[in-house]
């Protein structure tokens, strides 16, 4: 059952950003700003670590799950480095997540002839 909630909810988010597509005059970039502001907002609300909980991987992988990750690195930035923490909070919460889209990317980018 935890698939079929997590691919429900995943599939939910995707929806509702196909909508946003198609629906209004916005860009995928500003969408995708949309949901890791988004998703920050909801961290620090509280709102976001229950819904993660119940939707499992279907909330933690979108960019939903990436603007929370950057909330909670931040937070605990500012718990061990204060002031400084702000900046350097996010990136080493995300490191591995960043990292891992750039090797990915590039290699595909071997694999593959990218296009413009």
């Amino acid at each position: 059952m935890d698939y079929v909630i997590a691919f429900l909810t995943g599939g939910a988010i995707c929806a509702v950003c196909q909508i946003f597509l198609d629906k209004t005059k916005w860009m995928p970039g500003r969408i995708m700003t949309g949901l890791v502001v988004g998703g920050s907002i909801l961290g620090a609300l509280g709102i976001y670590e229950p819904f993660a909980e119940w939707a499992g991987c279907g909330a933690s992988v979108p960019l939903l799950g990436f603007g929370n990750l950057l909330f909670k690195g931040v937070k605990e930035g500012i718990a061990e480095k204060g002031f400084l923490g702000i900046f350097t909070g996010g990136f080493t919460a995300g490191a591995a997540g960043i990292c891992a889209a750039l090797v990915f990317s590039y290699l595909a980018s071997l694999i593959f002839k990218p296009k413009m």
